[in-house]
């Protein structure tokens, strides 16, 4: 079923698919995947396999089924656009998209290049979010050209885990930007200088800003719990979400 979420900013987790490969940098201390062994020691329906990618077509359509309006972040333990997953199954994950408008979706991926393959003949819902993950200048600053290449209502990045200065980045139709440090086992650390860049970027261009966490590290660079690094930057909490904008 879906589930309450405690990702910052969302509400609920819908996961039609599960299972993920690795890409690039960003995935290589993949909390999904950890998450996905967790689950499967503990015998939880749909992780028999673990972090194999599987279809759950029985879970289509659990967002049918919930009247009061949410958010969902779509497959927080996969990718939509994997390679792996056909274009017949992200069509009937439109399709419940589509079907309940008082939804809102917000769907990440790092196989960007699929978006406007997948979106060439196809319309984006008012009410899906289309947002790809940028962690560094060679894997993730280039996925922002794909994602702007796709008409979409809302367009969003998330710049976690922040591994390096991303330097200068085209903010033009991106409509809001979420960046975060690493945590868990073996993360790397996050400098200040770093998501200041973003920020004053995003501050620029008047795209909305979300500062999720600094992760293991603080913005001191000092490695600690990461409830005590906290969420501020600069001394204040950045929970800022896109306005609605009309195509």
């Amino acid at each position: 079923m879906a589930t309450e979420s405690r990702i910052e900013w969302t509400e609920q987790t819908w996961n039609p698919v599960t299972g993920c490969t690795k890409i690039s940098p960003g995935c290589k201390h993949c909390y999904a995947e950890v998450m996905a062994h967790r689950l499967k020691a503990m015998g939880t329906p749909g992780y028999e396999d673990g972090f194999k990618l599987t279809l759950h077509p029985e879970r289509l359509s659990q967002p049918l089924n919930r009247k009061r309006a949410t958010t969902y972040f779509v497959n927080s333990m996969s990718d939509l656009f994997h390679e792996s997953v056909p274009d017949t199954f992200i069509d009937q994950v439109v399709d419940v998209i589509m079907q309940t408008p008082h939804h809102t979706y917000q769907v990440l991926t790092k196989r960007a290049t699929r978006l406007p393959e997948y979106f060439a003949n196809r319309s984006v819902p008012e009410n899906m979010w289309l947002g790809v993950s940028v962690e560094d200048k060679k894997y993730g600053v280039p996925r922002i050209d794909e994602l702007r290449k796709v008409r979409a209502a809302t367009r969003f990045l998330s710049i976690e885990p922040l591994l390096e200065d991303i330097g200068c980045i085209n903010l033009d139709s991106i409509h809001w930007v979420i960046v975060g440090g690493e945590s868990g086992h073996g993360a790397r650390p996050m400098k200040e200088e770093w998501v200041q860049n973003v920020h004053n970027q995003c501050t620029a261009a008047e795209v909305a800003f979300f500062f999720k966490q600094w992760g293991a590290y603080g913005p001191d660079g000092v490695k600690r719990d990461k409830k005590s690094n906290g969420r501020a930057l600069n001394g204040k909490i950045h929970d800022n979400y896109p306005r609605s904008v009309s195509l």
